[in-house]
């Protein structure tokens, strides 16, 4: 694809919109182009051709088209699509592991509510990689600075707003406490997308995306993403785990990563100003016992979200739902969600339907979020719609437990 200006001089919505650059170059057509091919030709002197490309599993133009795209959208300097978003997270982890050359383990610091699939991975198998994990109330910089480890902790991984609770944390602050050691912070930054936040403009090393969620956003590809502001030391070992670990994106799902993210912006601008005015609404509805999203957070929490996200605060919320009479709030959530009609019950984020989730059933109990927590991802649905079926839900659940 190519275009007339820089994409450095285009906003995110721009490059989105034109999947990167104005139109193919050699066909001239509008619609990147897939490449299926898995292995590349050489001339009659076996020197590679055109690009230099040798196989598949390292590069592919798809795939190279996405990752120019996302290193555009996010301000960075490089970007490596993967097969999903734990292959991401899983990457950059390998990146940094190990004993150093005294033979001391590394160490990572989480976000406490960081996306369970992170944390899980890092329990799982810290002992394989050779580190050790301790998660932090990331909202809270003096909690992240007690929890670092000078000489031992490389990597700091957080979200900007937690997920489900959609607490903020101030990205400028953590990345000033982890460089001041010179551990790298990576920001999974899946919720709010380049569109809303770009992590590296506040001081993140690494930006992370599970791009099956809003980058694609039509829930029917899984794949993940992660650029990096500097082409340095770190980034060139991420490059090497994906490349021998084979956790690459395939041509077929790049390229509908690509379609997708063509409506990102247009995407998010509504699902957020959806997600708004649902969490307003329900504000107060003594059926609820507490909104979270973080444009109704107070104090210093309100001051960050209003700082750090100045274009929205993204298409995700959580309902605490309170209890009906005589009946537990678990009994009455699980009511509720079982009583939706427009929205679906289904676990994932950022696609143009409804979803709605019970995060403690899916969890099984087992990371502390409220039983009583239904988390809601917002479409591109009419919003009248979508307040209607979660007012009739909230009222079925209620009737069924009166006095």
């Amino acid at each position: 694809m190519t275009s007339s200006r820089r994409n450095s001089d285009l906003r995110p919505a721009t490059l989105a919109a034109q999947a990167g650059g104005g139109h193919d170059p050699q066909t001239g057509a509008v619609v990147p182009p897939m490449h299926a091919s898995t292995t590349y030709a050489r001339d009659a002197d076996y020197a590679l051709i055109g690009a230099g490309r040798v196989y598949s599993r390292p590069d592919n133009p798809t795939y190279d088209a996405v990752e120019a795209l996302m290193t555009g959208l996010e301000g960075g300097a490089a970007s490596l699509a993967f097969a999903s978003g734990l292959a991401a997270i899983s990457a950059v982890i390998q990146a940094i592991a190990g004993p150093d050359d005294s033979g001391q383990n590394g160490h990572v610091v989480i976000g406490r509510d960081l996306y369970y699939g992170t944390a899980a991975l890092l329990e799982t198998f810290k002992d394989a990689f050779g580190l050790t994990v301790d998660r932090v109330d990331t909202t809270d910089p003096a909690a992240v600075r007690a929890a670092m480890k000078p000489g031992r902790t490389r990597l700091v991984i957080v979200e900007p707003i937690a997920n489900p609770t959609w607490a903020v944390t101030d990205i400028a602050a953590i990345a000033d406490i982890a460089h001041e050691i010179g551990a790298a912070l990576a920001v999974d930054n899946t919720v709010l997308t380049p569109i809303l936040f770009r992590p590296l403009e506040s001081g993140a090393d690494l930006v992370i995306h599970s791009a099956t969620k809003y980058l694609n956003g039509h829930s029917d590809v899984v794949a993940g993403v992660v650029t990096t502001g500097a082409r340095n030391p770190l980034w060139q070992r991420i490059e090497a785990a994906r490349r021998l670990s084979g956790a690459v994106l395939g041509p077929f799902e790049a390229w509908l990563l690509l379609r997708g993210m063509r409506t990102l912006s247009l995407r998010v601008r509504e699902q957020t100003r959806a997600a708004e005015a649902i969490a307003r609404r329900f504000d107060g509805d003594p059926r609820v016992a507490q909104v979270l999203y973080p444009t109704l957070a107070e104090g210093v929490q309100r001051d960050i979200a209003q700082r750090q996200f100045s274009q929205g605060s993204g298409g995700m919320l959580s309902l605490r739902v309170a209890p009906a009479p005589g009946r537990s709030a678990l009994k009455t959530a699980l009511a509720t969600i079982g009583a939706t009609q427009v929205f679906v019950r289904a676990t994932s984020l950022g696609g143009v339907e409804s979803l709605i989730e019970h995060r403690w059933t899916v969890e099984g109990g087992t990371t502390g979020v409220p039983d009583d927590l239904l988390r809601v991802s917002v479409g591109i649905e009419d919003i009248d719609d979508l307040i209607a079926d979660l007012d009739q839900a909230l009222a079925v659940a209620h009737a069924r437990f009166p006095n």
